[in-house]
């Protein structure tokens, strides 16, 4: 499933997690949240993902179940193991490398860079994102795991949503309302979602 994204595109939907630090890393966790369009006023959302590319990028739009967005751009530079993706998300762009684990099933991003409106940031000023993604098993067929954790030294972690989500057919996919169908994905898979 995750190369077929991947190569393929497609659509996954379900329930995610999201939590933000305590303290002042609280604080932080919910004003990046904002940033990046991240609703963290419950725990639970619905939560859906649209892939698609085309020879040049790869498109990840995420929706959560209240209408908000997050869009991200990611553009390959050479190939594994010394390539890099470069990841625009508003106006931040990332140079992320990938290490891969279980001949490719498991990807885990490692940044490289950043850069804000064009302005070259030290990585200690950034918040390091640790993420991964990975496809398991499931009694209904294969989930789609993943979890993005942003944390910044001396705080802690800030900010982090995860879940385990299904595939959504083309048909239904393309017919649907993103709001709509991230809210009907979380109802359908929430028994199967491992929190």
């Amino acid at each position: 499933m995750l190369q077929a994204l991947h190569r393929d595109g497609g659509t996954l939907g379900g329930q995610i997690a999201l939590s933000t630090g305590t303290g002042l890393a609280g604080a932080i966790g919910r004003r990046l949240a904002r940033k990046l369009g991240i609703p963290i006023d419950r725990p639970r959302r619905g939560f859906r993902v649209d892939i698609v590319h085309d020879q040049q990028q790869m498109q990840w739009r995420r929706r959560f179940d209240d209408g908000s967005e997050l869009i991200s751009i990611f553009r390959p530079v050479g190939r594994y193991p010394d390539g890099h993706w470069l990841e625009s998300t508003g106006p931040a762009r990332m140079r992320l490398g990938v290490d891969l684990d279980g001949g490719g099933w498991r990807w885990r991003w490692r940044l490289l860079g950043v850069d804000v409106r064009g302005l070259r940031l030290p990585l200690f000023l950034f918040p390091r994102t640790d993420a991964y993604k990975r496809i398991e098993p499931g009694g209904e067929g294969e989930r789609y795991r993943f979890a993005v954790a942003f944390s910044l030294f001396p705080f802690g972690e800030l900010l982090r949503y995860e879940g385990a989500l299904h595939a959504i057919p083309a048909v239904t996919a393309s017919t649907a309302d993103p709001a709509g169908a991230a809210i009907a994905a979380a109802h359908s898979s929430a028994e199967r979602v491992i929190p």
